[in-house]
């Protein structure tokens, strides 16, 4: 540990510095340093664990998005219908002022409709409130839960575990969302207990729509873009020109005289208002008249090809993860290569064996790979394309030393294990292989 190293606790509001090794101050009558020493190392082994960190941001993330959306959609909701009802209003009160021929029976169904739709506007309310409540609750609870990591000690507490794998089943869940696997991990987080800490509804609504998109309807991600079409436009997403292209492009496959009047009537409409934002699909769009499905067009064909419906899948996905503020890969990827780098060697996906020309009879080492999760077989392949832990400190022996075998060490750890072994001072002992040989039979080993 540095000499001027510094840990921040977390007390209340306030941030307290301890240093490791503080400097020694002025011996007081009656206030001992020792005691001092004690406290300062008892703070030290409580040292909390760090905020959370970036993949469990969207926790509280998400949550603030979605009653965003909902207060918006809600004063939309309030907007129009308070128009409507003004509208309404005001035309039987100019009917009946100027006596237009305006019949009781006309006042009283003037009066019933506004009655229904101000029904209707409270219904929607009441369930943008329940919706918000909601939202609120879910929030209060993942509050609470990242809040307990504060309470724990260290890495060794019991209390850490049982959060890390609250956590573990977290990440499961929402990966098993993000893939379609609504009804498993809507019953995993049932069992579990984190229904609040897991947006399922969301992503079952995003689900639906992926599927309808690679099932050949676009009707449902065209009511989505209109939705959001103002956070759309600001984060500059193709999805709706894409979505509108599509829809030209099933209406040229079925190359009917009154299909093609229409796609030409829906180009000029949704199209080419595009032209300057996206010129060359615009271009492909008054080509692709004359090309039917069945031509063999290299420069159209691709437009033809079912897996168009699939990719728009895909951008569907990232524009309604980019929209939310998401990350686009599973936070389970993010926690696993995470995790992996922070563990990986270059001895875990190397060959341990020496290189002494075959004369080396002993298989090559397996100490450490028990206990290392890296050489373990379930992840050892998941590891390999992983870039390796960044180090800030050198672990090079300085005294190293080549025994006959071609094994390195450093000279006081075969010292140390010599010692341990009880041989005489004039041998060591190969830490690896158990083999012995004399002290003067080493060379010394040179990093160039």
């Amino acid at each position: 540990m540095a000499e001027h190293e510094q840990f921040t606790l977390k007390h209340g509001e306030h941030l307290l510095l301890v240093r490791s090794r503080p400097s020694p101050s002025p011996r007081l009558p009656d206030c001992p340093t020792a005691p001092l020493e004690k406290d300062a190392t008892s703070l030290l082994t409580k040292v909390p664990t760090p905020p959370p960190p970036a993949q469990d941001q969207w926790l509280l993330r998400l949550p603030n998005e979605l009653l965003r959306k909902n207060f918006r959609a809600a004063h939309f909701t309030i907007e129009k219908d308070t128009a409507a009802l003004k509208t309404l209003l005001k035309d039987a009160a100019t009917a009946a002022a100027s006596g237009r021929g305006a019949t009781q029976q006309d006042a009283l169904r003037s009066l019933d409709a506004m009655l229904g739709r101000m029904r209707g506007v409270k219904r929607k309310l009441a369930a943008h409130a329940d919706t918000e409540e909601r939202l609120h609750a879910q929030s209060a609870a993942r509050i609470v839960h990242l809040d307990q990591l504060y309470a724990v000690r260290g890495a060794d507490d019991v209390r850490y575990e049982a959060w890390s794998r609250r956590r573990l089943d977290r990440l499961l869940a929402d990966y098993l969302l993000r893939h379609g696997y609504n009804d498993t991990a809507e019953q995993l987080a049932r069992e579990r207990g984190i229904e609040a800490l897991v947006d399922i509804d969301t992503f079952k609504s995003m689900s639906h729509i992926r599927e309808a998109l690679r099932g050949g309807s676009i009707a449902e991600a065209l009511a989505w873009c209109t939705e959001n079409k103002k956070e759309l436009r600001k984060m500059e997403s193709k999805l709706e020109f894409l979505l509108r292209f599509q829809q030209y492009i099933e209406l040229i496959r079925t190359q009917s005289q009154p299909k093609l009047l229409e796609a030409i009537a829906h180009a000029k409409k949704h199209l080419v208002p595009y032209w300057h934002t996206y010129p060359t699909e615009v271009k492909q769009a008054g080509g692709l008249l004359a090309v039917p499905p069945g031509a063999s067009h290299r420069a159209y064909a691709h437009l033809y090809a079912p897996a168009r419906w699939a990719h728009l899948a895909d951008v569907f996905t990232t524009a309604h993860y980019s929209l939310l503020g998401l990350p686009p890969a599973p936070l389970l990827h993010l926690a696993l290569s995470s995790g992996l780098s922070a563990l990986k060697t270059p001895a875990c996906h190397s060959s341990a064996g020496g290189g002494g020309g075959g004369k080396n009879k002993h298989p090559p080492s397996t100490i450490g790979h028990g206990v290392c999760p890296i050489c373990s077989v379930e992840l050892n392949d998941l590891a390999r394309n992983v870039p390796y832990a960044h180090h800030t400190k050198s672990h090079v022996e300085h005294d190293l030393v080549l025994l006959p075998n071609n094994r390195v060490y450093g000279r006081q750890r075969l010292s140390e294990q010599a010692k341990k072994a009880g041989l005489p001072q004039a041998l060591v002992k190969d830490i690896v292989t158990g083999e012995v040989y004399p002290g003067e039979s080493l060379r010394r080993v040179f990093i160039t």
